[in-house]
């Protein structure tokens, strides 16, 4: 029977590494991102659950003749912000899953 004993250590330990996963996925879910076009002109804030909660636009890109290059700006910054989400997250719950070989993490 002293396979039991580890598989209990095992379980304990695989309990505690799912703890510090929820924990790390929730710290994630309430940080806030930014992604920015034109120099800062265009910025898009968004929690780690990618909810955009703010657009900002500096009046100086409006330009009621060239709506698609703001359109294009938001674009690249809410780009910009999901990419940096995802950054986030990838090295932040990459630490529980190193060194294992689990298919899509």
């Amino acid at each position: 029977m002293r396979g039991m004993g580890n598989m209990n250590n095992m379980m304990k330990q695989m309990q505690k590494m799912q703890k510090k996963m929820a924990e790390a996925q929730a710290e994630l879910e309430v940080e806030v991102f930014e992604g920015s076009a034109s120099n800062g002109l265009v910025k898009v804030t968004m929690t780690g659950k990618k909810v955009v909660t703010d657009v900002t636009i500096d009046p100086e890109i409006v330009d009621p003749e060239d709506v698609e290059l703001l359109q294009d700006m938001i674009i690249i910054a809410t780009n910009e912000a999901i990419k940096n989400v995802e950054e986030k997250t990838n090295s932040t719950m990459g630490q529980f899953t190193q060194g294992l070989n689990i298919p899509g993490f």
